[in-house]
């Protein structure tokens, strides 16, 4: 005797060696022996032989009319061997019943399953939407294999090209556009990017990087709601301090100013004054929802996106010629010593006199000008006659307060390596196409403005952190544990040291307009400020808020995209600067095994022939082709220019600049700059950003 079963959906037949009330022993054809339960017997039957059964029942199932069986069959629950004696004839085979049961089984848009070889058939207005449904199907798998052909031809569809970008980085892998991609690249034995870029579906390689930031970090676009700034309602007293701040051309959210007090009698009081947006913008705003979205300005050559929209920002921004509302910092310090002898935090009014342009003026505020009070310029501007004086008692605190903290640090900051700018000529602020012509000028890193600014952030920025850890206010601080390699700069909400910097704490607070993490810790301050010692139970965010905790997860995740797409955009126009000026040579500085860094270009490369040569060395190199796509350009060593140079140019202060360095050189699809800094104030890399 042989049995017909279903086991774990599929129908198997076999001799039956033994039974019993609620399961019987089955022999498959291939020797194999199974339990069967009886609630799976289907068939019993003593011939055919169970693989000839289940051979004509195939046979048989195929020349079933699904719609002529589906109009035979009743309407109440029906088993498999009523509807074969319906459909063919009283006297059904056993292969016709089988063959019936195969064919129902198969079609579950036509017949319900209902267990043990029964169904009920199905509603008739679901099986047209099934049957429309199949019908679809069929044709997205026609038209997929049409696109496979295509692309495998090296012509990009109109749809695939839609869909671009989320196909490469966001893809979803159900829909036919993807689908076709993958096959494609399987039939061309090319990956999926390579396989577009020769179908022709990237048309201009700025766009290509460009669309793919956008996708990942601003998918519903970069406009912003319309928005009214909220006003400052406080009655603010008027400081007496006349300050102005230094920035670079570019920048409109002018966050930081600074004035000096005193000079001449002894005790100085410096004024470190910062926008308050704080006072106006509460937790949990429409303005405040935006700036936590977005959680920085984008910063890249020629072109940024602002954390805030500008007409938000000029309400708070410290123009030239305005009273502009403050959270200053007042420190009082030996004019001789330059000891630091008490500090003071007001929420004020402060007269902004001017608005210095550190990169129309660097090349006048020299160290020679600061130093010698004869030393004149023939361009000199009046405005830097009446801030002289301030400028050079600035500079002499900022080299005074670098030395400090060197020593807090353990070893001196080193500045052997140039800042770069990008200049996108005629570009003026418009978001650029990638076909413009690119200026990339040399700064010098710790130039006298910029040393004066970023040493009275720094010291701003530590000194309120310091402060809100003594009054138990938790805020957003910055931490590094030590200067081995690899340590990295870390944040949190707890006041521990930044061995980079070489200060007790450090947090955030100098450009609210531009970082959500300083708005947050402006907060903090402010209720420092209003409250004092019971600032704890009045500031925003309590100790071990969960809420803070959210912030340092999103601003990590953000500020490392956008640092990221920043690297990306000075490589690419950097190569675009190589093309443009016909340069096929260059000189470059050995810092890793078959790696060099330009001397004169914020480049940095893969070479062959540098196998051997010790770290330092200075070598020409030939440069090879430009990928824009992948931002790939490969060299060869020509010759070696020297025996060893005596400084290692640009040796990094830890393995921060190693890190960079080798993420600079990967492409676009797997981009992953970790572009640890040496918390500049700047918030990303000098020659996009203001130094402040």
């Amino acid at each position: 005797m042989f049995l017909l079963f279903e086991e774990a959906g599929k129908f198997m037949a076999g001799r039956i060696l033994s039974e019993a009330d609620t399961s019987a022993q089955v022999e498959l054809d291939s020797g194999k022996r199974v339990k069967v339960k009886a609630a799976n017997f289907l068939l019993k039957f003593e011939k055919p032989a169970p693989a000839q059964l289940l051979s004509e029942a195939h046979t048989v199932s195929q020349g079933i009319e699904l719609e002529l069986a589906w109009e035979f069959s009743p309407d109440e629950e029906f088993g498999f061997a009523e509807l074969a004696r319906e459909y063919f004839s009283d006297k059904a085979t056993l292969e016709q019943q089988a063959g019936m049961l195969l064919c129902l089984f198969e079609a579950p848009h036509y017949f319900r399953r209902a267990g043990k070889g029964r169904f009920r058939k199905a509603p008739a207005d679901i099986i047209a939407q099934a049957l429309a449904a199949i019908e679809k199907k069929k044709q997205i798998a026609l038209q997929t294999a049409q696109w496979v052909g295509e692309l495998s031809q090296g012509q990009c569809p109109l749809a695939v090209r839609d869909q671009l970008y989320k196909i490469l980085f966001k893809p979803d892998k159900n829909a036919p556009e993807y689908k076709a991609v993958v096959e494609a690249s399987r039939a061309t034995h090319l990956g999926p990017l390579e396989l577009l870029i020769k179908a022709g579906a990237i048309d201009s390689p700025y766009q290509f990087h460009w669309r793919r930031f956008l996708l990942e970090n601003f998918p519903k676009g970069t406009a912003f709601a319309k928005l009214e700034a909220p006003v400052i309602r406080d009655e603010l007293p008027l400081s007496n301090a006349r300050a102005f701040s230094i920035d670079d051309s570019a920048t409109t959210e002018i966050d930081d100013a600074l004035s000096v007090q005193g000079l001449g009698s002894g005790t100085i009081r410096l004024g470190i004054h910062i926008a308050a947006p704080g006072l106006a913008i509460t937790p949990g705003s429409p303005v405040d929802q935006v700036g936590r979205q977005r959680m920085s300005t984008v910063y890249m050559p020629g072109y940024k996106l602002t954390m805030l929209p500008d007409e938000v920002v000029q309400n708070y921004t410290l123009q030239e010629g305005r009273e502009c509302p403050a959270v200053s910092l007042y420190l009082t310090l030996d004019e001789t010593t330059l000891e630091i002898k008490g500090s003071e935090t007001r929420i004020e009014r402060v007269l902004i006199g001017a608005n210095l342009r550190h990169d129309q003026l660097d090349a006048i505020v020299t160290t020679e000008w600061l130093e010698d009070a004869a030393f004149q310029h023939r361009d000199d501007p009046q405005v830097l006659q009446h801030k002289r004086p301030q400028l050079a008692f600035l500079y002499r605190l900022a080299k005074h307060q670098k030395l400090v903290r060197e020593v807090v640090r353990g070893k001196p900051e080193t500045f052997n390596r140039p800042d770069y700018n990008f200049r996108l000529v005629g570009n003026e602020g418009r978001e650029p196409q990638g076909t413009e012509t690119v200026q990339i000028s040399i700064r010098q890193r710790g130039a006298p403005l910029d040393l004066i600014v970023s040493e009275a952030m720094i010291l701003a920025n530590s000194t309120w952190g310091n402060w809100l850890a003594e009054l138990g206010v938790p805020a957003i601080y910055r931490s590094q544990a030590s200067l081995l390699p690899g340590v990295k700069v870390r944040m949190g909400t707890k006041a521990l040291p930044h061995a980079g910097i070489g200060v007790k704490s450090y947090a955030w607070s100098t450009s609210p307009l531009r970082r959500y993490t300083d708005l947050v810790n402006q907060w903090q301050i402010i209720a420092c400020a209003r409250h004092g010692k019971t600032a704890a139970l009045a500031a925003p965010f309590k100790p071990k808020d969960a809420d803070l905790f959210a912030i340092i997860s999103s601003f990590d995740a953000a500020y490392s995209g956008y640092n990221a797409y920043q690297g990306a955009m000075e490589r690419f126009w950097t190569l675009k600067y190589l093309q443009q000026n016909g340069i096929n040579e260059i000189q470059a500085t050995v810092f890793k095994e078959n790696m060099v860094r330009a001397d004169d270009l914020p480049l940095v490369l893969l070479v062959s022939g540098a196998s051997g040569m010790p770290r330092g060395a200075c070598v020409r190199v030939r440069l090879g082709d430009i990928d824009e796509v992948s931002l790939d350009v490969s060299g060869t060593v020509l010759a070696r220019l020297d025996s060893l140079r005596e400084t290692v140019q640009g040796a990094p202060d830890s393995g921060a600049d190693e890190e960079e360095d080798e993420g600079a050189v990967a492409g676009p699809i797997a981009i992953a700059l970790d572009l640890q800094e040496g918390d500049s104030e700047a918030g990303a890399p000098v020659g996009v950003v203001p130094a402040s």
